[in-house]
């Protein structure tokens, strides 16, 4: 398999100049299918400090995005956002959602990108150390080896794709998936099927979680926050923010996607 190693930026900017956005109108529709699976079972409100972000620069005359943060009863801080200029070759979207502290199930990272290939990210960010917790890697990692394997090894036109930044190499779990591949339709098929089943296990994690003693949640609490302010804080591709829209509104951007403006308490 192949294996990219550059910054996004790099990879737009070496790339020709396209227009993607029936790929990034295909990628937004997979991800709003997503959320309604998971506005089917869990009770959230749009944290009023993401309404400002519902539209921000000029889309789709130029580049532009929308983010939007809910938090509720089951659900620390869940992002739908995206951000780019599809007609000039470049879309980020996601769709995370970071759990309370009444369970400690994974939370859920998903990330699709044109710049114009394609790029996927899909994890179950772990809340416990793997190697120390045995118990937890054999319950929601452990099952998902052989299909990890499976679409590294059966998939020869996706590159696995390699942070240059050895933070963000870190935060990815044994069985996350981090893809370059051409945006053919059985490619964005496979994604989209690799993601829904995702999502539908994840639920399904959820629903047989046992419940978290309370005088253990603070600390969990405590530390979702600092893994999730740490990644956004620390995500090379801010820098595309930066390009399109300035060191102000991306530092706005980023604090919504941790939750740094947040005026909904956590739950």
């Amino acid at each position: 398999m192949k294996e990219t190693l550059q910054h996004v930026e790099q990879m737009l900017d070496e790339s020709p100049t396209v227009d993607v956005t029936e790929t990034f109108q295909r990628f937004d529709a997979i991800l709003d299918a997503l959320k309604a699976k998971i506005d089917a079972r869990f009770e959230t409100t749009r944290d009023p400090s993401t309404e400002a972000l519902e539209t921000y620069g000029t889309y789709p005359d130029g580049p532009g995005g929308t983010l939007a943060a809910y938090s509720g009863p089951e659900v620390d801080w869940m992002v739908r956002s995206w951000l780019g200029n599809p007609a000039a070759s470049f879309a980020n979207l996601h769709l995370t959602v970071w759990l309370g502290p009444h369970v400690r199930v994974p939370h859920l990272g998903i990330a699709l990108l044109v710049w114009p290939e394609g790029w996927f990210y899909l994890d179950s960010v772990p809340r416990t150390n793997l190697l120390s917790d045995g118990e937890y890697y054999d319950r929601y990692y452990e099952p998902l080896n052989e299909q990890w394997l499976a679409v590294r090894e059966q998939n020869p036109g996706f590159e696995w794709f390699t942070s240059r930044a050895g933070f963000i190499r870190a935060s990815l779990s044994p069985t996350a998936h981090c893809y370059s591949f051409p945006r053919a339709e059985k490619n964005i098929d496979l994604v989209g099927r690799l993601l829904d089943e995702h999502v539908d296990r994840w639920l399904g994690w959820v629903d047989e979680a046992e419940t978290v003693p309370e005088a253990e949640r603070p600390a969990l609490a405590a530390t979702d926050l600092a893994i999730r302010r740490n990644i956004a804080e620390r995500d090379p591709a801010n820098v595309m923010g930066v390009r399109y829209f300035g060191q102000e509104t991306t530092d706005l951007l980023v604090r919504g996607l941790w939750g740094g403006d947040r005026k909904l308490p956590r739950p």
